[in-house]
């Protein structure tokens, strides 16, 4: 399976689904008391994590290509990378919760777990195939040690 759409789009093509559902569908609003600290928690949360993730990369000197995971140079095991194989996908999910709880719509629940649905499908199995492919023996044994997501 090749990969065809880059997870930021991804990312956009969902939050605008969000938004649109939230906008058209007349039913599911909620509040509670918290919601916008949790928003804005889940916010620093996946930006965070973001960030850090990329910088490891970076770092590392090896490939944030997420189009081209073929052409990673080394495989980074550590820091957010211990709690995640997917940090930056973590992230994008983490932003997607927060901007459901600023939205307000129950509904967008679903949405955030078709986003992971999708990136599970389309990009990160074709990921974990090339990676296997360059890593082996060592990729597999992280797969076994550190969960997808989180």
């Amino acid at each position: 399976m090749k990969l065809k759409l880059p997870p930021a789009l991804v990312f956009f093509i969902f939050g605008g689904l969000m938004y649109a559902l939230d906008v058209l569908l007349p039913v599911g609003e909620f509040d509670f008391f918290g919601r916008l600290w949790l928003m804005r928690f889940l916010l620093v949360l996946g930006m965070s994590i973001g960030g850090i993730s990329l910088l490891q990369f970076v770092k590392a000197k090896t490939t944030i290509d997420p189009l081209a995971p073929s052409k990673s140079s080394r495989l980074v095991t550590n820091g957010v990378y211990k709690i995640s194989r997917n940090p930056m996908y973590l992230a994008l999910l983490l932003l997607l919760l927060a901007f459901g709880l600023w939205l307000g719509n129950v509904f967008n629940t679903l949405l955030a777990a078709g986003f992971v649905s999708y990136m599970n499908a389309f990009q990160i199995k074709p990921e974990e195939k090339a990676l296997v492919k360059l890593f082996g023996k060592e990729y597999q044994q992280y797969c076994i040690q550190v969960r997808r997501w989180f």
